[in-house]
């Protein structure tokens, strides 16, 4: 659905001009895979995301929103992140380090103008709620040159947080998680985990030879059930704290396990018990994605292809937070059933291809023509493929009259 319309006039010489720069309503929200549920085209996102990844980039780029403003800054200069370059590619101006009092001063539905730098709101739309510093090509290669002098200090945070998360957590390295009674089979069965990461749409399209053919266990986690329902798909079991899920798609059939903290606390468990669902906690550190490939682990997957999830060191820094180093210990204990989507798109193969299809619809096409010109019922299979031929056109055609 489009945003209406909406202008401030300005009036000089008593005829009223068009105020220059980007208007339209401002969605307001820090936590940006939240917000991108309420954005329409031609919105203005107001989001507080530093360092924004390429996950969050291409979801408000497939949003169509007209602008985005950071409270805090884009690209910090940590490291080399991928979000606000694909953002100035695909056109959507970005403002940065506009202060995080700026959510706090724009109403959630206001309408706004953006002009350079220089947020303005207000029934004339000249009262000024944020000021910030506009980003393009040149700031932000200025901004990844700097980053790429810190990747090494980074790494080296990624790894001592992956040694303090195996000190604290080796069991889970070990033994993998405790796993609950479930009703969706996948011993001896091929697991594809979804989760609503970066070229998610792309890879489930890839794929759908292989969906249709293998007929996987579809574990989608958190807001890759949505993701599989976009897709055509309704997902067999749902991972995660629920957060990031529609009611949609957890109304849609799937088994249901909440991940709760290692204490037992389940806050996602209120939100389905409130829809009249019923779900299963379990306790796991570590993050939902991580959960997802260790129980299709531990319930006997034979294969586990993955859409959506942090695949590359490059993805991991470009996550940018402690958590991954969990993912990236499950990456070790699961990694000998372990595939990602593009590697399953370049080996898979249907077993029977499209040219075998077609020499084979040819061969038998040939053979009717032969006995039709060569037997001795050959007028009579003539008259009787024609009758059919015409019944067969008739029908075509009336179908789509």
């Amino acid at each position: 659905m489009g945003v209406p319309s909406v202008r401030f006039p300005r009036v000089r010489r008593g005829k009223a001009e068009e105020p220059p720069g980007i208007v339209g309503v401002a969605r307001v929200d820090s936590r940006t895979k939240v917000l991108v549920k309420r954005l329409n085209p031609g919105d203005i996102a107001i989001i507080d995301h530093a360092d924004l990844d390429r996950v969050s980039a291409d979801e408000l780029i497939e949003c169509r929103v007209a602008a985005v403003v950071n409270a805090a800054k884009s690209a910090t200069g940590r490291y080399p992140n991928l979000g606000p370059r694909m953002l100035i590619e695909a056109g959507i101006p970005l403002v940065d380090d506009v202060g995080a009092d700026a959510l706090a001063k724009i109403s959630e539905g206001a309408v706004v103008r953006l002009d350079g730098g220089v947020l303005y709101a207000g029934d004339s739309g000249e009262q000024v709620v944020a000021k910030g510093v506009p980003q393009d090509a040149d700031t932000l290669a200025a901004a990844m040159r700097q980053a790429i002098d810190g990747v090494t200090t980074q790494i080296d945070s990624f790894a001592e947080n992956t040694l303090e998360f195996l000190r604290r957590e080796s069991d889970l390295l070990t033994n993998g998680v405790p796993v609950p009674e479930l009703a969706t089979a996948m011993d001896d069965r091929h697991v594809l985990v979804v989760a609503r990461g970066y070229r998610y749409r792309e890879d489930l399209r890839a794929l759908r030879p292989y969906i249709r053919e293998y007929r996987p266990v579809l574990l989608a986690v958190d807001g890759g059930a949505d993701a599989l329902l976009e897709a055509g798909y309704r997902p067999d079991l749902i991972i995660g704290d629920m957060d990031s899920v529609s009611d949609e798609a957890l109304c849609s059939g799937a088994e249901l396990v909440v991940h709760a903290y290692p204490d037992g606390r389940a806050p996602g468990l209120a939100r389905v018990q409130s829809l009249g669902l019923d779900a299963v906690p379990l306790p796991a550190a570590g993050t939902s994605e991580d959960v997802a490939l260790l129980v299709a682990d531990a319930c006997g997957a034979s294969l586990i292809a993955v859409v959506g999830t942090h695949w590359s060191l490059e993805e991991f820094l470009d996550k940018g937070r402690p958590g991954m180093a969990s993912t990236f210990l499950t990456h070790l204990r699961v990694g000998g059933k372990l595939v990602n989507a593009w590697g399953v798109h370049q080996l898979y193969q249907s077993r029977i291809s499209g040219w075998a299809l077609l020499g084979l619809v040819l061969a038998a096409a040939f053979t009717l023509v032969i006995v039709v010109v060569f037997s001795p019922a050959g007028p009579i299979l003539g008259n009787y493929f024609t009758v059919t031929w015409h019944t067969f056109a008739t029908w075509f055609t009336g179908l789509f009259s």
